[in-house]
């Protein structure tokens, strides 16, 4: 017989950002984040460098959970870790601190998959926020994915469609690039993008069949166009850059939306659940709910702080994992790339 009460530790150490949580079942208690600021000086993530960091936060980060959840590590039922995918280094730091703990204490190990958890994480019981119904459809979009995955149970995903080079998270990076803005740029354009005008100025959208995404020749776009301008116009982009954010936003909105419409036709399926860092955009946030609407989709959008890299999300992960007891032994190894 189960306990009245499950309290997942869960570790998410894929990226740059170590985080611990802790889940009363499907209920967060606590979710610290620690950031890797190091990066930015170098116009994106040093694998060496995040791991070294890692190796630095995990313990205050884990220690910091436990207290604001107010238990001790004796409560305890499972610890979840992020298995992958995400950089080497970074999954070795929170995986083997999470097989230690959990020999330490005696306790099952679970592993989680990234890209499942930004998907699952709309199942954390978080008051004003619905949870999707069995079938539904999942928009991952981060630096490193873009996916539209069918969702039939917790654990029964199937990717319909991802992008061929480019995640569009990359796309909002590159795209700062070019106009000068600092790393991370994507959360900049979003910014800049709230002050100009979308429809300014027009960039190739890729003609790429079925429900998969390209990127690449988007970014070429905006560079030769840029260039053009530029040497025209030395001031061009400073005198256009909320403009050229707002445009370029746009269309990467609709780029995600010309495909979102396609895999609901092809599917039947009209619920609708977002998730991944790229999520956090307040345009692609916009425009999801206005589908409701426009559509007749029903949106789930989560919150703010579980679209980024989270450990909430592997804790609610974990959670369900837990409930069909699905752990892993000391053996289970960390992955750079893991399907589904």
């Amino acid at each position: 017989m189960q306990p009245k009460s499950i309290y997942i530790l869960a570790i998410e150490s894929s990226c740059d950002d170590t985080s611990a949580a802790i889940l009363q079942n499907d209920k967060v208690l606590s979710n610290v984040v620690a950031n890797q600021l190091v990066h930015e000086q170098y116009g994106g993530v040093v694998p060496e460098l995040a791991s070294r960091a890692h190796q630095q936060n995990i313990v205050p980060v884990v220690d910091a959970a436990i207290k604001r959840a107010g238990i001790g590590r004796e409560d305890l039922s499972a610890i979840a870790f992020t298995q992958g995918p995400g950089l080497m280094g970074s999954l070795l730091v929170g995986g083997s601190f999470a097989k230690s703990m959990s020999l330490a204490l005696n306790i099952p190990l679970i592993s989680v998959h990234h890209m499942q958890a930004h998907i699952l994480a709309h199942f954390i019981d978080e008051e004003g926020f619905d949870k999707p119904q069995f079938p539904f459809l999942a928009l991952t979009i981060s630096g490193g994915h873009t996916q539209i995955v069918r969702v039939d149970d917790f654990f029964k995903m199937e990717i319909i469609g991802e992008t061929t080079d480019d995640a569009v998270g990359e796309a909002f990076d590159k795209s700062a690039k070019i106009l000068g803005l600092p790393y991370p740029g994507g959360p900049l354009v979003d910014k800049l993008a709230q002050e100009g005008n979308p429809k300014a100025f027009t960039f190739n959208k890729p003609k790429i069949p079925g429900l998969d995404f390209s990127f690449s020749g988007l970014k070429t776009s905006i560079l030769y166009f840029i260039q053009k301008q530029v040497a025209e116009n030395p001031d061009f982009i400073e005198q256009n850059k909320a403009d050229l954010c707002a445009s370029i936003q746009q269309t990467i909105i609709e780029i995600i939306m010309d495909k979102l419409k396609m895999a609901v036709a092809e599917t039947g399926i009209t619920q609708v659940a977002i998730g991944g860092g790229v999520s956090a955009n307040s345009g692609i946030r916009k425009t999801l709910k206005e589908a409701e609407g426009l559509y007749g989709w029903k949106t789930f959008i989560p919150k703010f702080e579980y679209t980024t890299d989270n450990a909430a999300m592997i804790g609610i992960t974990g959670y369900q994992k837990f409930l069909t007891g699905n752990f892993e032994n000391a053996s289970v190894v960390s992955k750079a790339r893991i399907s589904f």
